[in-house]
């Protein structure tokens, strides 16, 4: 077989690499790379805890897990005067059918917490006539409500509501216990009630203020949906993980002893369990052929909460059907194309499963990884939770009436004798939203933009860390002429101690580059969700050249600052000069980089895909109730495709975190493989350290050996 790349060329794209008997691996003999970048991560670092000491000083999470009432008290806070009241009770729920909840998400009526819901209807006017009726009335009235009030004196200072009608708790608010008979809206069971002036309504009426009120709410019942889901789900969840995990683990190992072989079965499993998801895909197509409502097209059945809804009709089992042949279509195409090459990769596994062999601790360092990112997540997440409830609240102005001071802020500590309540006697001051004047509450915005800028630098150094932890790991493997004896004792924590010692710097500026670019790809999105009601066609086209553009630039990044950090791990110089080193040993071999790698990267992706596929499979059987063995045991869900789903992400990023070594292994491999052939010729004073079945594949050996 000829030899792949002879087409090298030098010039422009630097000179190869020259012959050094004394290069025996990661050199050991290194200084610190980019002091200036560590001194600036150190900084940016103790500046972002400063961050997250002042949002958790000033931040309370209470504000979003407890309704608040009028005055701005949380209902159901264990400790307080409200703990045994949890629900939040609104006055007059009508009122929340007025345009302005939707602009300011607060109705213009008092609200206050209450142990329990109204349970039956009742007026202020008839419950006053009975003694027992209205002690039960006054659960729901302001304190200061006495016997001896009379029943206008009581509405015009606002103490009770003029009205009661049957409620259910939801999202710890009360709402109209709302229902159809016959086709009509009713309450309680009745289409009509009184509201409290002596007046009947239709129960359609309370419709409109219950729709505005749930207006911010309604995804939440989704969200305790999905939380109750959970419950009674999570240690399936974690038993699929598990799964997961040894799957992976098996396969693996599978692949230090018979890479050639998985390397062929994996490639007809991952073409059979996507054909088999095309069949399944049609066999539903084809059951709802001539079901009622099943031929509803996508767009015309719009956004719904309840996603089952989508798996009723033909439309969404069509797209599943073409989405999985196109896949399995490019798959056996590529397959076809690169069959040739595939050999040359599946040497490259080989040899990779040879190095995991040699560094088995290298498996268990994406937990270590796993650990770190998980601190910076919950870091960022806490810090964010507490920097978005770090407001006061804003009482603001409601009233009935036409009024000037209508929606301005006050003071309900002395409203009743201020300025404004003498203009507009049927006024109140209520709670509003969280706001603030004060500095900390002008520059909030920025301090959530320093947190998310700061969550992407952290995330990118953990990652970095990792890369050239192994990078270092499986350099040593390579350059090693005797395995056993010129490799260190513990590989991972060599490497690891030399990239924080003396790279820090290095891997700071590296992702920091990286970082900017997601930066600014997140504003890019925040600016189309902006603009998304804009019609400029020019506008929406040049913002999604510049999402494209960006982008491409990640991914060019990545690449960029992976190999740069393996040429780090090895020769311990800057990023700069490293990455320029790396991008023109690639440029020098170009046809290598594009046949070798990347199919072997696209080998390692059918790998993960295969492990979730056939996971993903398990999962949907058992969750789903389709096999009759599995129906007393899975449990009844509102939503069988949460723990699916869940179970399937989780999959994909355990087998991830394992195929992450491996695909960082060959990338190692692979540079070191390059450098093996610009530094050795083969001859008896310079061979190559490459591995005879790599050396076969090429067509290259070392004059030592015999002719074949």
């Amino acid at each position: 077989m000829p030899e792949e790349g002879e087409g090298e060329f030098y010039g422009k794209n630097g000179e190869p690499r020259k012959y050094d008997p004394s290069f025996k691996g990661p050199i050991q003999n290194r200084g610190c790379t980019d002091i200036v970048c560590c001194i600036l991560f150190i900084i940016a670092i103790l500046a972002y805890i400063a961050v997250g000491i002042l949002a958790w000083s000033q931040g309370d999470p209470r504000k979003v897990i407890y309704p608040t009432d009028s005055r701005g008290q949380f209902c159901g806070q264990a400790g307080t005067p409200l703990a045994n009241k949890p629900l939040l009770f609104y006055f007059n729920i009508m009122k929340c059918a007025s345009p302005m909840v939707l602009l300011e998400f607060q109705c213009p009526t008092t609200q206050m917490c209450v142990e329990k819901c109204p349970e039956k209807f009742m007026t202020l006017v008839k419950a006053y006539t009975n003694r027992k009726d209205f002690e039960d009335y006054k659960i729901f009235c302001k304190d200061g409500v006495t016997n001896t009030m009379g029943i206008p004196q009581i509405l015009s200072l606002g103490l009770c509501p003029a009205m009661l009608t049957p409620s259910r708790p939801f999202t710890r608010r009360c709402f109209p216990a709302l229902g159809k008979k016959g086709g009509v809206v009713t309450v309680g069971n009745n289409s009509h009630f009184d509201d409290g002036s002596g007046t009947m309504r239709d129960a359609k009426d309370l419709v409109d203020g219950v729709k505005n009120a749930t207006v911010v709410i309604e995804a939440r019942q989704v969200v305790m949906k999905i939380f109750e889901d959970y419950t009674q789900s999570w240690y399936w969840i974690l038993i699929g993980l598990v799964l997961a995990m040894l799957t992976s683990l098996l396969f693996i190992v599978l692949l230090r002893f018979l890479a050639g072989i998985m390397v062929w079965v994996m490639i007809v499993l991952v073409i059979l369990v996507i054909g088999y998801g095309i069949f399944h895909c049609y066999m539903e197509y084809a059951a709802l052929k001539g079901e009622a409502g099943a031929n509803v097209t996508l767009q015309e059945l719009g956004f719904q909460t309840d996603f089952a809804v989508y798996l009723q009709i033909r439309q969404t089992w069509l797209a599943f059907m073409i989405i999985l042949a196109i896949v399995d279509v490019i798959i056996i195409l590529l397959l076809i194309f690169l069959r040739k090459r595939i050999l040359i990769a599946i040497a490259l596994i080989k040899e990779a499963s040879r190095a995991v062999g040699h560094v088995m601790s290298s498996l268990f360092y994406p937990l270590f990884t796993f650990v770190l990112l998980a601190m910076v997540i919950a870091f960022w997440a806490v810090t964010a939770v507490f920097l978005s409830t770090s407001n006061e609240p804003i009482y603001k102005v409601f009233n009935e009436t036409v009024c000037d001071h209508s929606r301005k802020t006050c003071d309900p500590a002395n409203y009743s004798t201020s300025e404004e309540k003498a203009h507009c006697p049927d006024s109140e001051c209520l709670f509003a939203f969280y706001g603030g004047e004060t500095a900390y509450h002008k520059y909030l915005i920025g301090l959530q933009f320093y947190n998310v800028f700061l969550f992407f630098w952290c995330a990118n150094f953990v990652t970095a860390l990792g890369q050239m932890t192994l990078a270092g790991a499986f350099a040593s493997y390579y350059w090693a002429v005797n395995k056993s004896d010129d490799m260190p004792a513990f590989p991972v924590f060599s490497a690891l101690g030399r990239s924080l010692r003396y790279h820090t710097g290095t891997l700071a500026f590296g992702s920091l580059i990286l970082s900017i670019i997601q930066i600014i790809r997140v504003l890019l999105e925040y600016l189309d969700h902006k603009l998304k009601g804009a019609h400029n066609k020019f506008t929406k086209f040049l913002l999604c050249c510049l999402k494209c553009c960006f982008w491409c630039l990640e991914k060019c990044i990545k690449f960029l600052n992976r190999n740069a950090y393996i040429m780090v791990a090895i020769y311990g110089k800057n990023f700069c000069t490293a990455a320029r080193d790396a991008f023109l040993l690639l440029m020098r071999n170009m046809i290598r980089v594009a046949v070798l790698d990347k199919v072997t990267d696209f080998l390692l992706f059918l790998g993960k895909l295969l492990i979730v596929g056939l996971v993903g499979i398990f999962a949907f059987f058992f969750f789903s109730g389709r096999v009759k063995a599995f129906e007393d045991t899975a449990p009844h869900l509102h939503y069988y495709w949460v723990p699916i789903l869940t179970v399937v992400v989780g999959s994909y990023l355990i087998a991830h975190g394992f195929f992450s070594v491996y695909a960082m292994c060959v990338d190692t491999l692979f540079l070191c493989f390059l450098e093996d052939l610009e530094r050795n010729d083969g001859s008896a004073e310079r061979p190559y350290l490459m591995p005879e079945s790599l050396r076969k594949v090429l067509n290259k050996k070392n004059k030592t050996e015999p002719a074949h």
